[in-house]
């Protein structure tokens, strides 16, 4: 489904299990979510931002963002013939921002409040 731009949250503890090897010690996923082939992944600590690069997706790259570093972001809400929504996060370190869209399968009012509850710490 995620092929056809259908994205959705996936379950934590699924995400806990399925990206072990990215978390430190003792951290948590408290919220994850599939962007067509890309995934967002919010813990008790950052932001992990995962991907998928090339035709196959073998090739990963992943982002590990702390929260202290994200300076600002924004939502943009889907409208009535865009359907898209879009994030942009800017980290102090980058004068462009991060750009991630979501689909209709994604609220993004959710991922806006997990980032909020986050960086407004």
């Amino acid at each position: 489904m995620a092929l056809f731009g259908n994205a959705h949250t996936i379950n934590p503890a699924t995400a806990q299990q399925d990206y072990a090897r990215l978390l430190g010690h003792g951290e948590q996923v408290q919220a994850a979510f599939l962007l067509i082939r890309d995934t967002m992944i919010f813990t008790d600590r950052r932001l992990i931002l995962i991907d998928k690069q090339g035709i196959t997706g073998k090739k990963v790259e992943y982002h590990s963002i702390p929260y202290r570093s994200i300076s600002h972001f924004s939502v943009e809400t889907a409208g009535h013939f865009d359907l898209d929504a879009e994030l942009k996060i800017w980290i102090s370190s980058a004068q462009e921002p991060i750009q991630k869209t979501f689909t209709k399968g994604v609220d993004i009012y959710e991922v806006q409040a997990i980032l909020t509850q986050y960086v407004a710490r």
